[in-house]
């Protein structure tokens, strides 16, 4: 059931979510909701864009990276993967919403949670695979610059796990 987080008078819990992520992450995290009571607020961050300001109905403006290109954009959540979430939470009694931010991801879910004064950030870790650990060795794991960069709890939810005496990702 979407809602006006702020409205609502419950905790809430932000949910970093990607595209490409295992559902696994939003099961999770609306298994914690319902033991909590708490809203989710599902973000999704587009780190190839800046955010040049906030509007009152918690969507944001944003610029590209790209130095050509000089028009504003309005973050949007992504319909179809709006539809994919909504299946997932529809289902439940969690009282939940959607927001599209851009800039870099954690620093975004970190100013979210800080801004709803939210009890925790729920995110998942990366799946194994050369891209990744080469994305993560350049801009570093999300999950660790929140858990060193604000002050809110973080939830990280394990989707590819290494099996003991296996190496780990970084390795």
């Amino acid at each position: 059931m979407p809602d006006d987080e702020r409205a609502s008078g419950r905790p809430t819990l932000i949910v970093g979510v990607v595209r490409e992520q295992p559902d696994d992450v939003v099961r999770q995290a609306i298994r914690f909701a319902e033991l909590l009571g708490a809203s989710l607020v599902l973000a999704t961050v587009d780190p190839t864009r800046y955010t040049t300001g906030r509007n009152p109905d918690g969507s944001v403006s944003a610029f590209a990276i790209d130095p050509d290109s000089d028009e504003p954009i309005t973050e949007e959540f992504d319909s179809e993967f709006a539809e994919h979430l909504r299946h997932l939470l529809e289902p439940t009694d969690v009282t939940w919403s959607l927001r599209a931010l851009a800039g870099d991801p954690a620093h975004e879910l970190a100013r979210l949670a800080h801004e709803l004064d939210a009890v925790a950030i729920v995110v998942g870790t990366r799946k194994r695979g050369l891209r990744t650990t080469a994305h993560e060795f350049f801009n570093g794991s999300v999950a660790v610059h929140l858990a060193h960069r604000q002050h809110h709890p973080v939830i990280i939810i394990p989707l590819d796990p290494v099996a003991h005496g296996e190496r780990l990702p970084w390795e």
